[in-house]
């Protein structure tokens, strides 16, 4: 069963610091140009913490993980940072506006026991790259702490925490922090007893599936293994067996996927619409009496119309195009789960089988993607519809992946709202 537990979160001292200044987004989606807008923000940036900066005299003795160990004992030593005195959960919140509407993501923050992924209740849904892992072991080496939660999903009917949640933001937040979009980020205490046992009781038979922070479950999950090799485990229950999860409920509006797109290099040599048509109708979104920004919003009004449809950018011409799936029947030796989804289409047939493409980076914003294609040696921008929340549920039930960056679950929570130390 999923285990998850209360526990003595590390907090900001709100007395002691501007909310505003010393909250970060996640370590993966920083810029080395945003890293240094953070440091300069606040000397109590949890950036310094979380994901801090190397500098050119580093050793082995002195380097960006013992800073951040050092900071995280000064802070508490200075009431910057204060441990809670009771085991709690904890009401996130994050109050949004996308595309004109005003959203709220809701659900609760707490240390679930880490299993091997596929072996029990816990259910990942993307692959993941090796580097990232590392980093996050050295932080969790020398701070002895999760400073940045896990995203994950759950499914109640019965949404019996979401009616406590639901209770619980009716009160004065204990911390309120607006991040650079001017969204909102609020966390409460749940300290009530039954309140405990109910959330606890909920989520024992429920599958946790990780929407976000491969990583950081996996690196958690290494972690666990080196205290057992060094003898440090022996109940089982000791805090490391434990990582800081994030828990929303799947049946909860508020959730909201965006899609990451493709810049891509193909070879010179190849005709891309030519091959493509055997697949897809292929619509030219015609730009000459509008803008490129008004074209491009055109492409994904008709990409949104059916299913398997992409959209193109080809820098050569400037142009967009929509790629609208023509029923064709495609052969992808896949499992049911994966063939029908629209980035494993775009990967197998479209990068693989038919263009021959090695080389692709990924880009949120269409803007940027854009801008980044023209201005490298990009041959196209390859656009995506959003990945379903249900698709998440049914690759990791069947305990499969999604390529890299096939969702993108939006708004990002902040790291610094708790932290939770061993």
């Amino acid at each position: 069963m999923a285990k998850v537990i209360p526990f003595k979160g590390v907090l900001y001292n709100p007395k002691k610091v501007d909310a505003n200044e010393i909250m970060a987004p996640p370590y993966d989606i920083i810029t080395p140009e945003f890293k240094e807008v953070l440091y300069k923000k606040s000397p109590y940036n949890i950036i310094r913490i979380d994901f801090g900066k190397d500098e050119d005299a580093d050793n082995e003795n002195e380097n960006r993980y013992t800073r951040a160990s050092k900071c995280l004992s000064d802070w508490l030593n200075e009431n910057i940072l204060i441990n809670d005195t009771e085991p709690s959960f904890y009401c996130y919140e994050i109050s949004y506006v996308i595309k004109g509407r005003p959203q709220n993501t809701r659900g609760f923050l707490g240390a679930v026991r880490v299993e091997e992924l596929g072996s029990g209740r816990i259910h990942p849904h993307e692959m993941t790259y090796s580097k990232p892992k590392s980093d996050r072991l050295n932080v969790l080496r020398h701070c002895q702490a999760n400073t940045s939660p896990i995203f994950s999903l759950y499914s109640s009917e019965k949404k019996l925490t979401s009616s406590i949640l639901e209770d619980v933001v009716k009160e004065e937040p204990f911390i309120e922090a607006k991040n650079g979009d001017g969204f909102i980020h609020r966390l409460w205490r749940i300290d009530n007893k039954v309140s405990i046992e109910t959330i606890i009781k909920e989520i024992s038979d429920k599958d946790i599936f990780i929407a976000d922070g491969h990583h950081r479950y996996e690196t958690a999950l290494r972690f666990k293994k080196e205290m057992e090799q060094k003898g440090m485990i022996k109940t089982g229950e000791e805090p490391y067996n434990y990582a800081l999860m994030f828990l929303a409920n799947i049946e909860e509006d508020g959730l909201t996927l965006l899609p990451t797109h493709r810049i891509v290099e193909i070879d010179s040599d190849i005709n891309t619409k030519e091959i493509l048509m055997k697949y897809f109708n292929i619509q030219k979104i015609n730009s000459a009496e509008i803008s490129e920004k008004q074209a491009r919003l055109q492409m994904f009004e008709i990409m949104q119309k059916s299913v398997h449809s992409f959209g193109m950018f080809l820098t050569n011409s400037n142009t967009y195009y929509a790629l609208l799936f023509n029923g064709s029947k495609i052969e992808l030796d896949l499992p049911e789960c994966l063939k029908n989804l629209d980035v494993t289409v775009l990967h197998k047939l479209i990068f693989e089988r038919l263009l021959k493409i090695e080389h692709y980076e990924y880009e949120m914003d269409p803007d940027v993607a854009v801008e980044r294609a023209q201005k490298g040696s990009f041959e196209a921008v390859f656009f995506l519809n959003p990945t379903k929340i249900q698709a998440v549920k049914e690759v990791a039930l069947a305990g499969e992946r999604m390529p890299p960056k096939s969702t993108y679950f939006y708004p990002k929570l902040l790291t610094g709202m708790v932290i939770y130390r061993f």
